[in-house]
């Protein structure tokens, strides 16, 4: 009988079949099955062939190629094909085998799931896995949740393939039990879209009131790429810009101005208002795709709403070096929001996460990856209690460096017409995080005039709540205090 594989994997589409490749070239022997059995017969005959890769047709012919405990990673369409892919493995399975999930799952779902793959005496794990196609081919960033016992068994496959930092750190480590994984992944996501809404302001106001070419902006991302702002998405965005169309002229001129999205930034402001965190640099983001999206009616105002017409007056060189402030200062916001809602799940939820150990998983082979997450993991070894991310030094004085050219950025944007929200609602969130006086007393007042529901006063103790009488009609009955 032939050797038995280390691990299988279901669903070969493109993210499945570079995994595999990854793990073969690690030297673990891969097993594969697809529901379409063609596409195990092409990879077979192309890209695995005389490879370490086995294939079947079948679940159960598939579950005997494995070695126990027995490893078998799901990489298929999230949502009810997962459910049923685990529903077809169960019977073939023994008790102590591990179901992986590794597609781009609502947290929630991997509770559940977790919850019962256990009660049937088999463990499970809910995978995030970011990199897109290169990485899965060459190293992910990779965050596991669920089953704990399942680690030790998976660790060294995941670790081998995942991405490796400067030091040779593997960009994968344990992040909790349940959905955790997903959670993080999520998050990641969703800093993700504020990075590109960030980047597409910033190129918007270079395009719409300096002017510049493509080309001419290729060159100040190129530049930004060697700075405090190197990342993957300002090097794609490089690349993207100097991109040239079969007839020479910038292939980003001509793409539809209409932005897709699977839901994982949606999912992440929601997970942030059920928890009351204030995500609004993300959130915003999601709503500048879901305002792309209507593109006919964004053509048909166009022509009837006024605005100013972009006039730059002043230094074009100093509004890109304050765009660049503006763009550095608001990254800033974005992961301080992002970690500020992982702090409050860990709490709701449970979780240990190790918040300078994902930074550290961020760094390599994932969309966010950038020399920034260094000084995140920096922040949080230096003071692992951390509230927010504004309050480290390095990134206190980083913002504060930052401000006047942030500033100039988003009043600028406003007297010409160019839409910031990204931008604007990262300088709001900072400016109303250090606010030690808001205006929520006046917010109280109003709730307890028209509701009944009680406020808290300056010159007595917290928790000891009160109402008035504030129209004579009201009499003295309250609601009772609570916050969703």
């Amino acid at each position: 009988m032939s050797q038995l594989s280390d691990i299988g994997l279901i669903g070969l589409a493109v993210m499945g079949e570079n995994l595999v490749l990854n793990m073969e070239s690690k030297g673990f022997r891969v097993a594969v099955y697809n529901r379409t059995t063609k596409k195990v017969d092409d990879f077979l005959a192309g890209r695995a062939k005389g490879k370490n890769i086995s294939g079947a047709h079948t679940i159960e012919d598939f579950v005997k190629l494995l070695s126990r405990p027995r490893k078998i990673m799901i990489m298929v369409k999230a949502g009810s094909a997962v459910d049923d892919m685990i529903n077809t493995l169960i019977p073939h399975l023994e008790k102590g085998d591990i179901i992986i999930d590794g597609g781009n799952t609502h947290f929630p779902d991997t509770n559940r799931r977790t919850a019962f793959v256990e009660s049937k005496g088999l463990l499970y794990i809910g995978t995030g896995v970011s990199g897109g196609e290169e990485g899965a081919l060459l190293g992910p960033s990779i965050m596991p949740g669920g089953s704990k016992d399942a680690w030790p068994h998976v660790k060294p496959i995941f670790q081998a393939i995942a991405a490796r930092v400067e030091d040779g750190s593997p960009c994968c480590d344990w992040v909790g039990e349940n959905g955790a994984g997903h959670f993080v992944k999520m998050v990641h996501n969703g800093i993700e879209y504020g990075d590109m809404q960030l980047i597409c302001e910033a190129y918007q106001i270079m395009r719409d009131l300096l002017y510049m070419t493509a080309d001419e902006m290729h060159l100040v991302f190129r530049e930004w790429n060697t700075g405090d702002l190197n990342s993957y998405l300002i090097e794609i965005t490089r690349d993207i810009l100097a991109y040239k169309d079969t007839d020479g002229k910038p292939l980003v001129d001509k793409i539809l101005d209409t932005a897709g999205q699977k839901g994982t930034g949606k999912w992440t402001g929601v997970a942030a208002l059920d928890l009351g965190i204030p995500l609004t640099l993300i959130g915003e983001a999601v709503f500048a795709r879901c305002l792309s999206a209507v593109k006919d009616e964004r053509v048909r105002a166009s022509k009837i709403l006024k605005g100013p017409a972009p006039v730059l007056k002043g230094s074009k060189t100093k509004l890109i070096n304050d765009l660049k402030d503006a763009l550095y200062a608001s990254k800033i916001v974005s992961y301080t929001q992002g970690y500020a809602l992982m702090m409050a799940a860990a709490a709701e939820y449970g979780w240990k996460l190790n918040y300078g150990g994902i930074a550290l998983m961020w760094r390599g082979g994932c969309i966010i990856r950038s020399v920034f997450l260094g000084r995140i993991k920096e922040a949080f070894d230096n003071n692992p209690s951390i509230a927010n991310l504004l309050l480290d030094p390095f990134f206190r004085e980083k913002v504060e460096k930052s401000q006047k050219g942030w500033r100039n950025v988003v009043s600028l944007a406003a007297t010409n017409g160019i839409p910031v929200p990204a931008i604007s609602s990262a300088l709001g969130y900072y400016d109303g995080y250090r606010c030690g006086k808001p205006p929520a007393n006046l917010l109280q007042a109003q709730r307890d005039y028209f509701g009944a529901h009680t406020y808290e006063r300056i010159d007595k103790p917290r928790g000891q709540y009160f109402h008035t009488n504030w129209t004579g009609r009201g009499g003295t009955t309250s609601s009772s205090t609570y916050n969703v």
